[in-house]
């Protein structure tokens, strides 16, 4: 009993930090079942008749499966590039023995404190110049570029943890370091692996300002960019934006449900070494 009563304020805390984080959720959710009038005369309260047009005009009218599936390509090929080109380096910085690992490893760092935002322009230029403007594989290219200095860096501190007496058993065996990497180090790095991809494809999904800049046909907007073209200039039909916004949540939202314990293993003993 003393040991519940000490645990009370936390839970009492955690609770309140939890109830904080989805009142956001919450008010869109809210606002996605008002018609425009009513959003109008009640911005804050509940719905007095929910309705579920917004979603049908979102999902009719609106060519929002296409700006969704967009998305879903390049988060998919972002991220499945990033773990690709990211495995192996952390690999062989973890366990390699070569002169610079550690500056390796620090540049890794260092990149992953450059703002995206600079590197707009001068990619802009080069995808220009190879014509891939308007052209998904542009956000492709770059978003891969952006996850790979932070997938190196988590893997490596993942790696970490595994023993380095059973890469050194499986090379007595004679595995080759790809054997190693494929048969060893990844079959007891799937908790990492997905965790670095849930995270990955939070961000990709999410991200707004390189797909403005790189994509401006309409069709082939992501979900982000093409919510951005239902705020008007002069006035803005909120429920229905949030009903766009709404759906956009889903995908990540049951992506995450359904790798979270992974999830947290993954996060505690990739990040706690």
């Amino acid at each position: 009993m003393p040991a519940r009563a000490a645990a009370l304020p936390r839970q009492v805390l955690l609770a309140a930090i939890a109830v904080i984080c989805l009142e956001p959720i919450v008010f869109v959710l809210m606002t996605s079942l008002k018609s425009a009038d009513e959003y109008a005369v009640n911005r804050a309260g509940w719905p007095a008749r929910p309705t579920l047009a917004n979603y049908v005009e979102a999902l009719a009218e609106l060519p929002t499966l296409r700006w969704a599936l967009n998305s879903a390509l390049v988060t998919g090929g972002s991220v499945l590039i990033s773990l690709v080109l990211a495995a192996p380096a952390a690999y062989a910085i973890t366990f390699g023995e070569f002169h610079g690992r550690s500056l390796l490893l620090g540049a890794n760092v260092g990149l992953i404190m450059v703002p995206p935002v600079v590197l707009v322009l001068p990619v802009f230029v080069v995808m220009v110049n190879l014509g891939l403007i308007n052209n998904l594989l542009s956000l492709v290219i770059l978003y891969s570029c952006l996850l790979v200095p932070f997938s190196v860096f988590f893997l490596c501190n993942f790696f970490r943890t595994i023993p380095a007496e059973l890469a050194e058993a499986g090379a007595i065996d004679g595995a080759g370091p790809v054997q190693l990497l494929w048969r060893v180090v990844l079959p007891l790095s799937r908790p990492a692996m997905l965790t670095l991809a849930v995270v990955n494809a939070i961000w990709a999904w999410n991200e707004l300002l390189i797909a403005l800049v790189f994509i401006q046909n309409e069709s082939r907007r992501t979900l982000m960019a093409g919510l951005s073209l239902l705020q008007g200039r002069y006035s803005t039909n909120q429920p229905l934006v949030l009903a766009v916004a709404s759906l956009s949540m889903l995908p990540v939202a049951l992506f995450y449900l359904f790798s979270q314990r992974s999830f947290v293993r993954g996060l505690t003993a990739g990040i706690g070494k």
